[in-house]
């Protein structure tokens, strides 16, 4: 009765270059400009969040939709057409975990169909018991819903549980949910209880000593 639940983008893989092409044409399309600082200072959130910030007035519920759902299409084919791959240590601590009989999932604030071509495409499919995106909430991060929701479907506790993730509002959803959390990546992780570079500079047991209450180094 042990758990990982892991974010996606920044944390498995890195698909934010794809992220700001599918936003920058798309929205290009619809007639708005975007920039890249624009794009940075959004990346995380969901799509209801970021387009009420950029079309101001003229976000409409059918507008929002419309333009999200294009973006995240045009997202999926650049997965689909030139692949994605794992970031360093993933697909090694995906493997570790499954084969020490880890029960796993991937929790994300991205639309389920966005979570199930990335888990597809990085050859993870076999090694995740649940799947999570942005429909089988009613609140994103920093919110714990999403990661409360990965557990109910694992059938795992919360306190059995370890998130894997590489932004202060995952961070932050974690401790709300009660779970022990891996911050990857980021400068400013120093609220997880265990906070890493890179997947491979974690120690071989840190997953056990977080679900053991020991703070890993």
């Amino acid at each position: 009765m042990r758990a990982v639940l892991w974010d996606l983008d920044g944390t498995l893989a890195d698909s934010r270059e794809f992220h700001w092409c599918a936003w920058r044409e798309t929205m290009r399309t619809a007639g708005v400009e975007i920039t890249e600082s624009q794009f940075q200072a959004s990346f995380g959130q969901r799509n209801d969040t970021i387009l009420t910030n950029w079309l101001g007035g003229a976000a409409t519920p059918d507008r929002i939709r419309e333009i999200g759902d294009a973006k995240e299409a045009r997202y999926r084919r650049f997965i689909e057409d030139e692949g994605v791959t794992p970031l360093p240590g993933a697909a090694e601590w995906v493997r570790k975990l499954q084969g020490e009989r880890w029960r796993q999932a991937i929790a994300s604030s991205a639309p389920r169909l966005n979570v199930e071509v990335m888990t597809r495409v990085l050859g993870f499919s076999s090694a995740m018991a649940a799947l999570v995106g942005a429909e089988d909430v009613a609140r994103g991060k920093p919110e714990p819903d999403v990661f409360l929701v990965a557990a109910a479907k694992l059938g795992v506790p919360p306190d059995r549980c370890v998130v894997v993730e590489d932004a202060d509002a995952g961070i932050e959803a974690a401790r709300r949910a009660g779970m022990r959390c891996v911050g990857v990546g980021g400068a400013n992780l120093a609220s997880a209880d265990v906070a890493v570079r890179s997947l491979m500079d974690l120690a071989d047991d840190a997953f056990d000593r977080l679900i053991g209450g020991t703070r890993a180094r």
